[in-house]
């Protein structure tokens, strides 16, 4: 990294913790500023997996992609109170740079709903791909889920929890491996604060956990946290981890070393990806468990 990237990187790295990148709020400047994957391009822009205005989705697609590619759907996180697909375009791109036709969805939030309508916005965003994505070069029968923060527990929760698919009409089978960066997937007794308010009412708190629903025909499953992460506690990753290894389901557990929340989002970027190899790694774990071949990808600044 040149002298001048590097301090556009810190710069960069300023501004978004400023503006509160570990409850993951809008990442505009950084997204619209920063350098992008070339071998990524955005394909289809908002389209409708519902009735509401943020039951929309986006599709980014390999440059170099033929047909028949796997499918990852990234969810963002935001506490389930924010967030916007708008500001991950550098996600997208870098996912599909990697050989996925890649969705991010939008879904609704707290304060107009709460758990477990965000689960089932996701598990229709999954039935839409399902029905569509062939369109776009991607494999219906080869999908994977991913997500950051909350984004994390949305994706993972889909994956072991198979009734919100079930609701939406989608065989859970569907998915082949889900990976979760920082996420919280065991987090009883609930904190006052956003956990009580999002999760509060469920009569049944078990069910909100993804660690409880963790056994044999779970997914294959990569999850990441930073060392230094004090917003979501890697204790959740080694627990999730742990179940899953008990039931014999192929884990890789990674607590990068000096990253913090943000980071293991932020390490998707070109700008931050020398920080740690978590884009590589998720995409190793996720290509080996869908199928899919290796998309050489390029960047280029913008």
């Amino acid at each position: 990294m040149t002298r001048v990237l590097a301090v556009l990187a810190s710069l960069l790295g300023l501004v978004i913790v400023a503006a509160g990148i570990t409850a993951c709020s809008p990442l505009a400047l950084f997204d619209a500023i920063g350098p992008r994957d070339q071998g990524g391009r955005l394909s289809l822009h908002n389209a409708a997996f519902g009735s509401h205005a943020r039951q929309r989705l986006d599709v980014f697609t390999p440059v170099a992609a033929t047909g028949g590619a796997p499918v990852l759907v990234f969810f963002y996180g935001g506490s389930w109170k924010n967030g916007t697909k708008e500001d991950y375009a550098f996600v997208g791109q870098a996912l599909a740079a990697q050989g996925f036709v890649t969705v991010l969805p939008d879904y609704r939030l707290y304060p107009e709903v709460r758990f477990p309508d965000f689960l089932d916005d996701g598990a229709e965003a999954i039935a839409w791909v399902r029905d569509n994505i062939a369109q776009y070069g991607g494999d219906p029968r080869r999908i994977v889920l991913a997500g950051h923060s909350a984004g994390a527990y949305n994706a993972v929760m889909l994956g072991l929890d198979p009734r919100y698919l079930r609701r939406a009409g989608v065989d859970p089978k569907v998915v082949r491996a889900i990976a979760g960066l920082s996420g919280p997937y065991d987090f009883l007794p609930l904190d006052a604060g956003t956990a009580q308010e999002v999760f509060g009412q469920a009569p049944d708190r078990a069910a909100t956990q993804p660690v409880s629903f963790a056994g044999p025909h779970s997914p294959p499953a990569y999850l990441a946290t930073g060392d230094t992460d004090s917003l979501v506690r890697p204790s959740n990753t080694r627990s999730l981890a742990a179940r899953l290894r008990e039931a014999r389901v192929p884990v890789q557990e990674r607590v990068y070393a000096g990253l913090d929340h943000s980071d293991t989002l932020l390490a998707l970027s070109v700008t931050f990806r020398s920080k740690a190899p978590v884009l590589a790694e998720m995409a190793a774990f996720l290509r080996q468990y869908s199928g899919g071949e290796r998309v050489p990808a390029r960047t280029v600044k913008r």
